[in-house]
C-alpha cells in the first residue's frame, strides 16, 4: 500500500482526534469522550504504520516499538468504542433492558474488567517472551509459530474481534430501523467496516499460531489494504450523516444571506418587533450563536410580524394593483407580495398609517418555517430589483392609507407630497 496514503489517514485521524479533545478534558460527558478515546488510539496506530514513523521507532533502543505502540493504542480504541456503544443506552436496567442492548453491555464490562490484566500481560510478554533480536517487516508474520508473540498477538486481536463483532451487530440493527436515508447509509458503511474488523483477527490469529508460508511484506501489505479499507469505509460512514448536516446548515446560511435586505429594510422600520438591532451583513452572517436554524426561523418570524404591521400602512387596492403589475412575470405570487411590501413600507417611512388595517396577504400552505423562509426568498428576488419610479407608480394608482374621508383629488395630491418627500 502507497505510504503517501498511510500518511493521509494518519493525519486525518489527528485532526479529529485534536478537534475532539476539548470534549476529554470536560466532565460528565461520556460519549464524547468515548469518541476522542477512539480517534486517538486509532491516530496512533495508523501513525505506527507510516512506513517512516515505523522505520524510526523499530530502530530505537526498543525494538520493534512501532508494534507494541501500536497494539496498545488499538486497545485503547477498542475500549472506548466499546464504552461509547454503551454510553449511548445508559445504565443497564435489570429486567427491562434490551436482549441486543444487554449483550453489548455484557461484553464491554467483560473487556473493561479484564484490560489492566489484558495490557499487562503484553507488555510482559513482549519484553520477555517475544524474539525481538532484530526488526520486523510485519510483527505477526515474521514471529509466526512462536508463542510468546502469538500469544501477544491474539489478546489484541480478540478484543478488537469482540469489539467489532459487537459494533457490526448494533449499527446493522440501528441501519434497519433507521428513518433518514443518508443515516440508514452511514450506519450500513460503518457495519460493513466493523464486521471486516470483526473477521480479520481471527484470521490473523489463525496465522500466527499456524504459519502460511506467505512472506512479511505481502502480508503486511494485506494487513494496510484491510486496514485503509475498513478506515476508509468508517469515514464514509460517520460522514455522510455530517455531510447532510453540512449542507443543511449551508442552505441555512445562504437563506440567511438571501433574506437579509428584506429583513434589514423590515426589522429596521420597527426595531420593537426585532430581537436585537439588524447589524452589517458580514456580522450577522458570521455569528455563530445562536444557531442558523434558530436565527433562520427567528428572521422569519420577524419578517412575518412586520408584515403584519404593513396592513396599516397598505390600502385596499394596493394588493391588486401589485397584482397585475406582475402577473406578466415569471414568478407572479411572489412578487405581488414583494410589491406589496416594498410600497406598504415606502408608506410607513413616510409616516402614511391607517387605524384600521386591511386585509392581509394571502395565506399559503407552508408547513414549517423552512419553508416559509424559501417562499420568502422568491419574494426577496423581485423585492431587490424594485426601482423608486416602479414603487412610486404603485402608490400613484392604489392611492395612500388613512385618507378616508378626503375628495380623490385631494387624495392624489397628499400621496403625491407624501411620495416626493420620501424620495
Amino acid at each position: 500500500m502507497p505510504g503517501g496514503l498511510t500518511y493521509a489517514i494518519a493525519v486525518a485521524m489527528t485532526i479529529i482526534a485534536l478537534w475532539r479533545l476539548p470534549a476529554a478534558l470536560r466532565f460528565g460527558e461520556p460519549l464524547r469522550r468515548a469518541l476522542w478515546g477512539c480517534s486517538a488510539g486509532f491516530a496512533v496506530a495508523m501513525w505506527c504504520r507510516v512506513p517512516e514513523v515505523k522505520y524510526t521507532l523499530d530502530r530505537s533502543p526498543i525494538t520493534d516499538l512501532s508494534a507494541l505502540l501500536k497494539y496498545m493504542s488499538s486497545m485503547i480504541a477498542i475500549l472506548a468504542v466499546l464504552r461509547y456503544i454503551t454510553a449511548i443506552y445508559g445504565k443497564p436496567r435489570p429486567g427491562r433492558t434490551p436482549r441486543h442492548i444487554a449483550v453489548s453491555q455484557r461484553v464491554s464490562r467483560v473487556a473493561h474488567a479484564s484490560a489492566l490484566g489484558a495490557v499487562t500481560a503484553m507488555i510482559v510478554l513482549f519484553f520477555t517472551a517475544v524474539d525481538r533480536s532484530r526488526p520486523s517487516v510485519d510483527f505477526a508474520t515474521d514471529h509466526a509459530g512462536q508463542w510468546g508473540a502469538a500469544t501477544f498477538v491474539s489478546i489484541d486481536y480478540i478484543y478488537l474481534s469482540a469489539a467489532s463483532a459487537t459494533c457490526a451487530y448494533q449499527w446493522f440493527r440501528a441501519s434497519r430501523q433507521a428513518e433518514v436515508q443518508t443515516l440508514r447509509i452511514g450506519l450500513t458503511l460503518m457495519a460493513t467496516s466493523a464486521l471486516i474488523y470483526a473477521i480479520y483477527p481471527a484470521v490473523r490469529i489463525f496465522s500466527v499460531w499456524t504459519p502460511t508460508g506467505a512472506s512479511a511484506v505481502m502480508m503486511r501489505s494485506v494487513s494496510d489494504t484491510v486496514n485503509v479499507v475498513a478506515a476508509c469505509l468508517w469515514a464514509a460512514g460517520a460522514s455522510i450523516p455530517t455531510t447532510h448536516a453540512v449542507v443543511t446548515r449551508w442552505t441555512s446560511w445562504r437563506t440567511l444571506n438571501t433574506l437579509y435586505p428584506l429583513w434589514r429594510d423590515l426589522t429596521g422600520q420597527f426595531p420593537h418587533l426585532a430581537f436585537q438591532p439588524p447589524a452589517s451583513r458580514l456580522r450577522e452572517l458570521t455569528r455563530t450563536s445562536p444557531p442558523l436554524d434558530v436565527r433562520l426561523d427567528r428572521w422569519t418570524q420577524e419578517i412575518a410580524d412586520v408584515v403584519e404591521q404593513l396592513r396599516h400602512h397598505a390600502t385596499p387596492n394596493l394588493l391588486i394593483y401589485a397584482k397585475v403589475a406582475t402577473e406578466a412575470l415569471a414568478d407572479p405570487e411572489p412578487a405581488a407580495e414583494a410589491y406589496w411590501i416594498r410600497a406598504a413600507l415606502q408608506n410607513a417611512r413616510s409616516g402614511l398609517r391607517a387605524e384600521l388595517p386591511v386585509e392581509g396577504l394571502p395565506d399559503k400552505p407552508l408547513a414549517d418555517s423552512e419553508a416559509e423562509s424559501f417562499w420568502l426568498a422568491r419574494v426577496q428576488d423581485t423585492y431587490r430589483t424594485l426601482t423608486h419610479e416602479q414603487v412610486r407608480q404603485l402608490l400613484n394608482k392604489a392611492g395612500a392609507p388613512g385618507a378616508s374621508g378626503t375628495s380623490p383629488a385631494h387624495q392624489t395630491l397628499q400621496e403625491s407630497a407624501h411620495v416626493a418627500a420620501a424620495y
